[in-house]
């Protein structure tokens, strides 16, 4: 028999199975026991986090023949139909490929009649917002006044492409991306029942790459056990992902302006095989939770930055020489590269320019304390020398988006003389 991969072997089959998603599973549960269960919904979030496998959850639900406590049992004839994908009863339709009137045309002639084996039809469309506007307005009558034996349930991405018309004829369930913390420890459940042990923090970095997305995380994880890496640097490598301890080199190096040691370790990232662009991406994730913790102390911002609290409290040390305002342009300026990096035919050299440029760029000053030399100064000229004096190509920061190029301050004209 052919492997069959994680993100299939292990999804849910009850909604006590389905990981980090109660808010939605629990109140599906209560409908289903109370009787008091809509005939249409909407199930909108991230790729990867259970929205299909909830729909077909439900849809045995419906058609389970156990108690309604019990539903869905899995043991029942309508359960492992629908288990197995052979039920015609329940209806998965692929958005992006039946989006025409044509297929919802169809759609609604097949809602008339009444199921073949089961108690009820279900109809599942995933990626509902590729359908066209004539498709959804095909299906705007039929969702308003379906009959009993009917139930559709949408699943997409986008929900904000969805027509209003549609969303309101709907229940709306809104699934979340999973907490990093959250989808380590899952991932580490599933590590022990394959009898497979990882160095630390492996399950961190694979819930940090799928960024929220269960089945993301599977899938890396079955990259991970074919490959049979085991440890972090094994695995960073693996993935094409630059090793903590770099990426933190390479921000310090960037805070520090020393141009020379961002770009070897740039070189010595693009020499290991680490992608570009995911080591922009992983080097402004470090700069935003530096940011975090300079505006929010380390007790309050550890949570938001996404760092424990021994994390934020040695983060909060390193910080003590650099200000907020060093943080936001930094971040500015890279978070705006990225689509740069991205589009570029030769991403290294992209980087290489646009650290060097940063590092260039001399030390921050803030509009405040410019004026606060003017003052005490007197004189334009004595302000000039006072407050920039000794601060080689040093930059005025008006606010957290502008910076002047490096240079001396002139009068205004018609006060040069």
């Amino acid at each position: 028999m052919s492997y069959l991969v994680l993100a299939r072997k292990l999804r849910p089959q009850t909604f006590q199975e389905v990981v980090g998603q109660e808010h939605v599973t629990a109140t599906l549960a209560n409908a289903l026991h109370s009787g008091r269960l809509a005939h249409a919904f909407l199930f909108s979030g991230p790729r990867g986090v259970g929205k299909t496998s909830v729909a077909r959850i439900v849809a045995k639900a419906i058609n389970c023949e156990a108690e309604p406590e019990e539903r869905p049992c899995n043991r029942c004839t309508a359960c492992r139909e629908i288990t197995r994908g052979a039920a015609v009863d329940v209806v998965e339709i692929d958005g992006a490929s039946n989006r025409g009137i044509d297929e919802i045309r169809q759609l609604r002639e097949s809602v008339l009649f009444r199921p073949t084996l089961l108690r009820s039809k279900v109809f599942i469309i995933d990626e509902v917002h590729m359908l066209t506007k004539e498709a959804f307005n095909a299906l705007l009558k039929t969702l308003e006044e379906p009959p009993d034996h009917v139930y559709f349930i949408f699943a997409t991405t986008e929900p904000n492409r969805v027509p209003a018309t549609i969303k309101s004829r709907c229940q709306h369930y809104e699934f979340r991306r999973l907490p990093t913390a959250r989808l380590a420890g899952y991932l580490q459940e599933v590590l022990a029942q394959e009898g497979t042990e990882v160095e630390d923090g492996v399950t961190e970095l694979l819930a940090r790459e799928a960024e929220g997305s269960v089945r993301d995380a599977l899938s890396l994880l079955d990259q991970l056990l074919a490959y049979g890496a085991t440890g972090y640097e094994e695995v960073c490598s693996l993935l094409g992902v630059a090793g903590p301890s770099q990426v933190e080199a390479l921000v310090r190096a960037l805070l520090r302006r020393d141009g020379a040691g961002a770009l070897e370790l740039l070189a010595r990232g693009y020499d290991s095989g680490a992608d570009m662009a995911r080591l922009l991406a992983e080097v402004i994730t470090r700069l935003r939770a530096m940011m975090v913790i300079k505006a929010m102390g380390p007790e309050r911002g550890a949570g938001p930055a996404g760092l424990d609290q021994e994390e934020a409290a040695r983060l909060q040390e390193e910080l003590s020489e650099v200000t907020l305002y060093q943080l936001l342009l930094l971040l500015k300026q890279l978070v705006e590269a990225q689509p740069g990096v991205a589009r570029s035919e030769n991403p290294r050299l992209y980087l290489e320019l646009l650290f060097l440029r940063l590092c260039a760029v001399g030390e921050v000053v803030e509009l405040k304390g410019v004026m606060e030399a003017l003052e005490e100064a007197g004189p334009l000229e004595r302000a000039t020398a006072a407050g920039l004096e000794g601060r080689e190509g040093a930059a005025v920061a008006l606010n957290p988006q502008e910076v002047m190029a490096p240079g001396p301050l002139r009068a205004p004209r018609g006060e040069e003389e």
